[in-house]
């Protein structure tokens, strides 16, 4: 028992000091492999670290490599820069030197321009003084022949005096006989003494006032040249094909009679190939169905919704229109101020016309040549061009409103504030009012000098011959007339009178009387030529 009991207890101490042995192995290997694993890693940490040292130092090197050539660089620049400078004072010092000579020369020749002056003056002094003392001589002698005169006029009234008693004496005439045959004498030669001075002063004021109102006109429409525009009641829009034509009808009509209740314009479909023409007396309406027409024959697709999709369009894009117009217009003009509402008011006369004139570009070129005439007399320019532009803003809505687009421009310029000057020239610019500035004068001489040139407006056959009818019918009505003929398109009127009525005389004092009642009863763009013709022929035949 105590030999097992030794022999178990022997097992058991060998048993522990072969586990503690493996043990001790394994974990011998373990530490050997660990210690192994760290000095390969620090084996490798020291290799990075030696490469990226090496970096480092390399990285210093370059560093260094490029300071110093930028060191360099910056050398030459400032030496550069200081030559540059250099250079630059140099030239200004030349350029200094340069304009101190000039100015010393031009300070010369002013000297000398000032001791010429001087000169001048004096040599002027003395002339006036000789003309003073030819002055003072010449009055003595208008003294002396006023009173030479005054002596012989009353040695005529008592010649005439004498005279008269000698012709009492001799006519055996009494005083209300020799009377009445003294005033018809004295009568015919006041006519003939009345048209001779009408003559002579009609020359004379020709003469001083037709060179300069001739350059202010002439300069006023060469700085305001404008095209001639002419426009109608009608538009016509092209289609495709005359299949279109169907299409635009639509099923039983609904597609025309939806484009002509929202657009109020009438859509004529006729045999003309490929066409339809839109017709309508308010041009804005009409522009906006063209512009919704041509959408829908591009589009295609043409029913009452879309058509009143595209004319809303159309609408729209015609009012952003009407507004640039209106701004245009004032851009073109130098005009940096007005009301909105007005501006926009301006824009609708683009599509309004009056006898096939735009009024929109009448009323501009009105504008432009009311201020070249008012610059050049003097008067507040800006006014003169405002109240030209202004002067037909009636017509933007006349054919909305009841009254004349005289009364409707006046409204609407007090409404939204205009100057007194404005008002003015908008309401006397037909004569309706007294003119109460010289711009309202300018505003229709401008008016009539764009309406009046070729081609500027049409006018209808029956207005043209009536015109023509009244010129002759005003002249035939006066005594002693023959005959009188309308000829140039009713800008001038030839009048043939009897000899034995009308003298040399009075045919100056009838053209006058002619003229008076054209320009009181007529109205008639441009001016009109008056020309009286007296012709006496004496005829015998020797037999």
């Amino acid at each position: 028992m105590i030999n097992t009991i030794f022999i178990s207890c022997a097992v058991a101490i060998v048993s522990i000091l072969i586990g503690g042995f493996v043990g001790y192995s394994i974990r011998k290997n373990k530490w050997e492999k660990a210690v192994q694993n760290a000095q390969n890693d620090a084996a490798h940490i020291i290799a990075d670290a030696q490469t990226k040292a090496k970096a480092v130092q390399d990285e210093v090197e370059h560093q260094k490599q490029l300071t110093a050539s930028l060191k360099k660089e910056a050398e030459d620049t400032k030496k550069e820069k200081i030559l540059e400078a250099q250079e630059q004072i140099h030239q200004y010092r030349e350029r200094i030197d340069s304009e101190l000579n000039e100015r010393r020369q031009e300070i010369s020749k002013q000297e000398n321009r000032l001791l010429q002056r001087e000169d001048a003056i004096d040599h002027k002094d003395n002339l006036l003084d000789q003309k003073d003392a030819q002055l003072t001589q010449k009055e003595n002698q208008v003294k002396q022949l006023q009173v030479k005169v005054s002596e012989k006029e009353q040695q005529a009234d008592d010649l005439i005096a004498q005279r008269r008693e000698k012709l009492y004496e001799v006519a055996k005439l009494d005083p209300s006989e020799a009377k009445k045959i003294i005033l018809d004498d004295l009568s015919d030669q006041l006519i003939t003494e009345r048209a001779e001075l009408i003559k002579e002063s009609n020359e004379q004021v020709k003469a001083k006032a037709d060179r300069f109102a001739q350059k202010v006109i002439i300069d006023a429409i060469q700085s305001s040249a404008a095209d001639t525009v002419s426009e109608k009641t009608v538009a016509v829009v092209n289609l495709p094909n005359d299949d279109m034509k169907g299409r635009i009808i639509g099923r039983e009509g609904r597609n025309i009679r939806s484009f002509e209740a929202l657009t109020g314009v009438d859509l004529i479909i006729d045999d003309t190939p490929d066409v339809v023409v839109l017709s309508g007396f308010d041009p804005i309406r009409r522009e906006v169905a063209k512009r919704a027409l041509e959408r829908l024959i591009k589009d295609g697709r043409i029913h009452p919704a879309r058509i009143e999709e595209m004319v809303d369009k159309a609408r729209k894009e015609v009012n952003d229109d009407i507004y640039e117009a209106g701004e245009s217009a004032l851009m073109e003009l130098g005009i940096h101020k007005m009301h909105p509402e007005l501006v926009k008011l301006l824009g609708r006369l683009k599509y309004r016309t009056s006898y096939g004139q735009n009024v929109l570009a009448h009323s501009i070129e009105v504008g432009k040549l009311t201020g070249v005439m008012a610059a050049e007399l003097g008067l507040d320019e800006k006014i003169a061009v405002r109240a030209g532009l202004l002067h037909d803003i009636g017509k933007s809505i006349d054919h909305e409103i009841e009254g004349s687009h005289v009364e409707i421009g006046v409204e609407l310029a007090r409404k939204y504030h205009e100057s007194d000057i404005v008002i003015n020239a908008i309401a006397a610019h037909h004569d309706d009012v007294p003119k109460l500035s010289f711009i309202a004068e300018l505003v229709v001489a401008a008016d009539t000098i764009s309406s009046a040139r070729p081609g500027a407006r049409s006018e209808s056959l029956e207005n043209y011959i009536k015109r023509l009818e009244e010129l002759e019918t005003i002249a035939k009505g006066h005594q002693g007339v023959s005959q009188a003929y309308a000829i140039q398109a009713g800008r001038e009127i030839r009048v043939m009178v009897e000899p034995d009525k009308i003298s040399d005389e009075r045919t100056v004092i009838l053209a006058r009387e002619i003229k008076k009642q054209i320009e009181a009863n007529m109205e008639y763009p441009g001016n009109i030529k008056v020309t009286v013709i007296r012709e006496k022929r004496a005829i015998a035949i020797a037999k």
